[in-house]
């Protein structure tokens, strides 16, 4: 069957949801959703990986269900975990009425772990979604999980099928579209590198980074967000503990509009420096170069 989306589709799709995709990234999208298979986005943290996620979900029209990665998750946080207090809730209720004693103890136990008390987290919403269009599942910072979950993970999105002991197998009809991220503060597994295509997100050049800021601030003169962007740039090329990302370049200009500036100066760039630098140490070593000279640089 011959897709009816393009690229062009989807750069306008994601333009129209406040997202600016290059031909690269929009070309991975596209593939993405034609083929159903997971998206994964690696890149310097700041590039825009987490908004591909977002962007998509406001185009589809979907819901976006989103699972934070972190050291030590593990299932009941990405998956389900059973309401204890409803459990135990309901057993009482069932001894003050005399129902406990009057049902048979496997009957009791069923009632217990039935859907009624079970507690749906990301993987397993995705998983069961039901009617409307599939969500987008953004798995966030997977670099940050444990082996064992990364494991876990490439299990769910090879088959898109959960089982739960109590309960049975949870199947998609349709499988979510999903988006996963990586900083890159270790390797992902090569396992889980096969099962999904795979883009390294760039930062934007300076002309899509100056459309990027015009596009998600408002009232900013160009020249002040032209500015931004190339002192940005300059940051970028400093070896910085954290250069700065496509965020910090839309609250510097966004910064910088709400303070009246209309253009960028050196005591304008040195006051309002932590809007766009978040560590002391890469601060004080712009500092030390001199706001003035960087300026003057950067214009000639």
């Amino acid at each position: 069957m011959t897709s009816t989306r393009t690229i062009d589709d989807v750069r306008s799709g994601l333009e129209a949801n406040g997202y600016l995709a290059d031909q690269g990234l929009a070309t991975s999208i596209l593939l993405s959703l034609e083929l159903q298979r997971p998206l994964l986005l690696e890149g310097e943290p700041g590039v825009g990986k987490t908004e591909v996620a977002k962007a998509l979900a406001r185009w589809t029209g979907a819901p976006l269900l989103r699972l934070q990665c972190y050291e030590g998750i593990d299932i009941s946080q990405a998956v389900y975990e059973w309401d204890y207090s409803r459990q135990l809730l309901h057993l009482r209720t069932a001894e003050a009425t005399g129902s406990a004693t009057a049902e048979s103890g496997d009957q009791l136990e069923a009632e217990l772990y039935s859907e009624r008390f079970l507690v749906k987290r990301p993987l397993l919403q995705a998983i069961t979604h039901g009617d409307g269009p599939a969500p987008v599942l953004l798995i966030d910072e997977v670099d940050r999980a444990d082996d064992e979950f990364e494991a876990f993970l490439l299990e769910v999105l090879s088959e898109y099928a959960i089982t739960i002991p109590e309960l049975g197998t949870f199947s998609a009809d349709v499988p979510p579209i999903v988006v996963v991220t990586s900083n890159r503060t270790r390797d992902v597994h090569d396992a889980l590198k096969r099962r999904c295509l795979y883009h390294w997100v760039e930062h934007p050049d300076l002309a899509r980074e100056i459309a990027i800021i015009q596009m998600r601030t408002n009232e900013v003169p160009d020249a002040v967000v032209e500015e931004v962007a190339q002192m940005v740039a300059v940051f970028r090329d400093m070896r910085l503990y954290k250069p700065p990302g496509v965020a910090e370049s839309i609250d510097w200009a966004t910064a910088l509009g709400r303070l009246g500036a209309t253009h960028l100066d050196a005591e304008m760039a040195d006051s309002t420096l932590g809007a766009v630098l978040k560590y002391r140490e890469d601060q004080q070593r712009v500092r030390a170069i001199g706001f003035e000279d960087l300026i003057k640089a950067n214009q000639g």
